[in-house]
This record gives structure tokens, C-alpha cells and sequence, in this order.
């Protein structure tokens, strides 16, 4: 009989300040001592686009260690499982370092969380991005044939790499971006974000969505690591300045909302609210 350990366990909604209309993630909050299967068995089974473990840090300026798997396999990083753990962890009595700094270690390196004064909205700094630049044309041609578009629809395109092997092709507007219904192969490759703007003097100024059929993921209701490489992209082409909102999730009945930002330091940072909806203890 498999031997099973009770760990402390939360499910967290992110990107929403009303229960169920964000992305949830998964976070197993004593997670030292599991194996990899474990975990991974675990993420197939809670069939989430994201779990994560928290475990302690391995380097001394870090609070926590995080590792984060999907039901296919394990990635070096991803935003809303950042901004969702960070949030468990507080809530169950971390303490970081720096009162309203956080730092978390995951397989990108060390990155940097802020704590709105409130405590209601947690933000990450954006880590670098790891392949920049437009598609080549035989990619883009394949990303169009699969998305169901015109070549002519496509108002600009980028690697937007920041871990997870994000490309995004920015379509000719939001409502353009909602109509889409792609069909993937069954061992395609892609990692892929559509993009489009809103008429000027709305609430959200670029509506989002994120497909991943690479890690099993179909469409992900919203998705922190691809708002903060599409952000990076929008800021350093002066396409947007200082900052804006976004939205994600309408084809799958959410109301993602993701506040996008530069500092003075021209680093990017990705905030939205969270919130708990289960809590309790999970037998591993």
C-alpha cells in the first residue's frame, strides 16, 4: 500500500476579486519531502493548468521555494501560480524577510514580489525574457493555419519568452482575438498568445488569450507569465506607456483582470487580486 502524508493544501483564485472568475491554482503548502512523481502524479490528477509545491528556500535571500508542474510536466516559471502561492503562503503564516517584499525561488532564478499597503493585491516583478524578437515566417504561417486567420490579420508578432517558451501574435482587435476557435495538432509544439486592443477609453485596453497544447493546457484562463512578456514587448516598442489593464478569460467564462506596469527602473511588474476558495489538508 502506498504510504500517503496529510499536507496543508489551499486552492486559490487568481486574477479575481469574486470567488471562481479568475484561474485557480493548486498550492501544497509543506511540500519538503515529496518526490517529483508525487507532485507530478498530483497535477495530473487535480488536472489544473498549474499546482504548485512550496518548500523551503535553498539560498539565503529567498522566503520560499517554489515549484510549479501541470498536468504534463514541471515549469521553470509562471505568474498566476507566483502571485497565487505567494498569497497562500502569507495566508498561512509566512513571514517574509522584508515586511511587504517577498522573494521566491523557482527555476528561473530568484523573483521579486511587492504587497499592495492594503494587503489586497500582490505583484511580481517580471523576469527577463529569454527570446525576443518576431516569428520566423514559417512558424507565424503555421500559428495562422492553425488559428483559422488571414496572414493580413495579423498586426505584429514576437517571441514573448520568459521560461514557459511563449510566442504571441497580436490579431487586429479584441473582438477578433474572442472570435477565434483554433484548432491545434495533436503534437503541436506551441505555446501561443493572442492579443488585441480595445477601442481607446475602455476599463481593459488589450484583451488576451493563451492557448498550450504543448503542456496539455487547451486555453488557460489567465496567464501572469504571458501578460508580463507581452507587457515587456508593449513597453520597450512604446506601444503602451507606464501602464494598463488587461483582460483574459471571456471564451472560458472568467473575468481575468491583469494591471500591467513599468517602474523607474523600466522593470515590468504584474499585479492582480487574489483569493482563497478551498483550504484544508491533502493526502500525498
Amino acid at each position: 500500500m502506498m504510504r500517503t502524508r496529510a499536507k496543508k493544501f489551499a486552492q486559490v483564485d487568481v486574477f479575481s476579486r469574486i470567488p471562481y472568475l479568475g484561474n485557480p491554482v493548486a498550492v501544497v503548502l509543506d511540500a519538503d519531502g515529496l518526490s517529483d512523481e508525487s507532485m507530478q502524479r498530483l497535477a495530473r490528477w487535480t488536472n489544473l493548468s498549474e499546482t504548485t509545491f512550496i518548500l523551503s528556500p535553498t539560498t539565503a535571500e529567498a522566503d520560499y521555494r517554489l515549484r510549479i508542474f501541470t498536468p504534463g510536466g514541471e515549469l521553470p516559471f509562471a505568474g498566476h501560480p507566483t502571485l497565487g502561492s505567494a498569497h497562500a503562503w502569507l495566508e498561512n503564516g509566512g513571514k517574509p524577510k522584508v515586511t511587504g517584499q517577498l522573494v521566491q525561488e523557482c527555476g528561473v532564478g530568484l523573483v521579486a514580489l511587492n504587497q499592495s499597503e492594503e494587503g489586497s493585491q500582490l505583484s511580481f516583478r517580471a523576469p527577463a525574457t529569454m527570446k525576443s524578437g518576431p516569428l520566423e515566417p514559417g512558424l507565424l504561417s503555421k500559428i495562422v493555419s492553425a488559428l483559422g486567420v488571414d496572414e493580413s490579420e495579423v498586426v505584429a508578432h514576437q517571441y514573448v519568452d520568459n521560461g514557459p517558451g511563449w510566442v504571441c501574435v497580436q490579431l487586429t482587435s479584441a473582438a477578433r482575438v474572442l472570435a477565434v476557435d483554433p484548432k491545434f495538432d495533436d503534437d503541436s509544439e506551441l505555446m501561443l498568445g493572442l492579443l488585441g486592443a480595445y477601442p481607446s477609453g475602455g476599463e481593459s485596453a488589450f484583451e488576451l488569450r493563451a492557448f498550450a497544447p504543448k503542456i496539455g493546457v487547451y486555453e488557460d484562463p489567465v496567464t501572469g507569465s504571458l501578460n508580463a512578456s507581452v507587457a515587456q514587448w508593449l513597453f520597450r516598442t512604446g506601444a503602451v506607456a507606464n501602464s494598463y489593464q488587461a483582460s483574459q478569460g471571456q471564451r472560458v467564462g472568467r473575468q481575468g483582470t491583469i494591471s500591467l506596469s513599468v517602474d523607474g527602473k523600466g522593470e515590468v511588474w504584474v499585479g492582480g487580486p487574489t483569493v482563497t476558495c478551498i483550504r484544508g489538508s491533502i493526502e500525498i
